[in-house]
């Protein structure tokens, strides 16, 4: 397989979901004209970072997909012949509303979803309230200029996630993703809590000799004092682990980056870690604990 370029929308949102839809189109366009052939854009885009508080109204942000928002990409993928990876607050049905990302390929035809498993229900992230964890599994997508895989935000501590879409034969793993500090603990925790964001994805590429492409958001959301810092730091790091491109902590920005199919077989062929695994001894796996020293 020939080699393509991602680009990774590194954005600050606005109160207004119109206001962010048409600036995540402007960036597509922008990625485009410099090269990008699979484009991904970050947890949630078209608005603001609503689960830091629980508000029924807010429901009303979903929409169905194929609607609105997914429309809306997929003329852009088409016009531009890219692929675009988006995450929306997707309305399933009356009461069911889920985290997803939509694939649409480089003609426009919406290839899959997937939604978002790990639901995190934490301060300032009451993620619970809003979103049925997904049902569709950990996916793979053929598209136009490669096989892709998509988990959304929490997904990324999860080994197990991550290992389950390179099984199904992903080359690179994307990551939509809403993470940030909260100001009170910027300062004591603050690298601390983003190197452990860094180190873990890394840790997905090296054990899965995969591609692992993070975009996050930028910016202040909330109160003055309160709310959610947006750290930024959107990165790729490569079948080994080793960062190939890197964004600020503080700015909307483009990233690319370059995917080698060759890269991902030259580095199982040397650390091998696929062929080793032992399939007949990871039983208890899907156990929620394993008590007791004879178990």
């Amino acid at each position: 397989m020939s080699k393509f370029t991602i680009g990774l929308i590194q954005m600050s949102c606005s109160p207004d979901p119109a206001e962010n839809l048409a600036r995540a189109l402007d960036r597509i366009g922008e990625a485009a004209s410099g090269g990008a052939q699979v484009i991904c854009l970050p947890e949630l885009f078209r608005c603001q970072y609503f689960c830091q508080r629980q508000d029924a109204a807010l429901f009303d942000l979903a929409e169905p997909i194929p609607g609105p928002t997914s429309q809306a990409l997929a003329s852009a993928a088409r016009q531009r012949g890219v692929v675009i990876v988006g995450s929306l607050f997707e309305r399933r049905a009356a009461g069911v509303y889920h985290n997803t990302v939509a694939v649409l390929d480089a003609d426009g035809r919406l290839v899959d979803l997937y939604r978002k498993t790990h639901i995190p229900d934490d301060p300032l992230y009451y993620e619970k309230y809003y979103f049925t964890p997904g049902d569709l599994g950990y996916r793979a997508f053929d598209t136009r200029f490669g096989r892709i895989g998509a988990l959304v935000c929490w997904d990324q501590w999860y080994p197990e996630a991550a290992r389950l879409v390179a099984l199904r034969g992903a080359m690179v793993l994307f990551y939509p993703t809403a993470i940030g500090w909260h100001p009170a603990e910027k300062q004591a925790e603050g690298q601390k809590q983003h190197q452990a964001w860094a180190t873990i994805q890394r840790a997905h590429a090296i054990a899965n000799g995969m591609y692992v492409a993070a975009v996050n958001r930028v910016g202040h959301e909330g109160p003055p004092g309160g709310g959610l810092e947006f750290f930024g730091g959107s990165f790729v790091a490569d079948p080994f682990g080793v960062v190939i491109a890197q964004a600020s902590h503080d700015g909307d920005e483009i990233l690319y980056a370059e995917c080698d199919p060759g890269r991902v077989e030259e580095v199982r062929r040397h650390w091998p870690f696929l062929r080793d695994r032992r399939i007949d001894t990871y039983g208890g796996i899907t156990s929620r604990l394993i008590d007791g020293i004879g178990d």
